[in-house]
């Protein structure tokens, strides 16, 4: 009897853990540049990226969030050291993955200093390089085609893409702001829409919201000492923009868990 007792509890533990296991909570990684997460995402110089606000839009009780966005990165050098291999790793059916690169990639392809440009587009051209930088051979894709990667990797994992388009700059003329509508954000969504991928017009989302409460507050109440990085409370903003975004978009399940 004590033997068959033991035998229950054996089984009866054992289909518990796997139950809890089943039950893991899913996550939403982001990926980006310090537009996301600015420094060590601790308010490095007073600046935050919106990434490291989100969980203020999304209940953490019910699904996670995990910052994995990185300074400087471009969408192509955010793969070369081996960001997106880390990211990718811990991927599992249900996460999601938000992705927003751009600002970085408008650079030099090849350099000494940073070598992080991308070619400008979404198309399938290539430039092949012996990189000045890292002393590496390599081979150099179109913005669009990283993007495209990150997309059909993350599904590759059972994982849900959405795509950003970057957030813009406080750059403005005649009492508006500056948008990336013939570039970056334009390659964006047409990366997001041949992959059938969700996809969040950040820059548009937010230039709008910046023109409706005005340049003089925008500048002094969100923007910190240059043109690109927010304070607290422009990454609250436009960490609540992109929660309009998730909302936004039909068939999307992050949906039932912004707040």
């Amino acid at each position: 009897m004590m033997r068959y007792t033991l035998l229950f509890l054996a089984a009866f533990f054992l289909t518990a853990g796997t139950a809890v296991e089943k039950k893991a909570k899913a996550v939403v990684y982001l990926i980006g540049d310090s537009t996301v997460k600015n420094g060590s995402g601790k308010g490095d110089g007073g600046l935050w990226g919106w990434g490291d606000y989100l969980y203020t839009q999304i209940d953490t009780n019910k699904i996670a969030i995990k910052n994995f966005a990185r300074g400087g990165t471009s969408s192509r050098t955010y793969i070369d050291l081996g960001l997106w291999d880390n990211v990718f790793s811990r991927l599992k059916p249900g996460d999601y993955v938000i992705m927003q690169f751009g600002h970085n990639d408008g650079g030099p392809v090849n350099d000494n200093f940073r070598a992080r440009g991308t070619i400008k587009g979404n198309g399938e051209e290539t430039e092949e390089i012996d990189n000045i930088l890292t002393k590496k051979h390599e081979i150099v894709h179109s913005y669009g085609w990283y993007m495209r990667k990150y997309i059909t990797d993350t599904r590759s994992k059972g994982a849900t893409p959405i795509v950003c388009s970057l957030v813009p700059r406080n750059t403005w003329e005649n009492g508006k702001v500056g948008r990336s509508s013939n570039d970056y954000a334009k390659w964006a969504e047409e990366a997001a829409t041949g992959e059938k991928a969700f996809y969040i017009n950040l820059n548009e989302r937010i230039a709008r919201k910046y023109e409706s409460i005005g340049e003089d507050v925008v500048k002094t109440k969100y923007f910190g000492a240059d043109h690109t990085h927010t304070l607290k409370d422009g990454a609250i903003l436009n960490a609540s923009v992109v929660a309009e975004g998730i909302k936004s978009l039909k068939g999307c399940k992050l949906k039932k868990y912004i707040q």
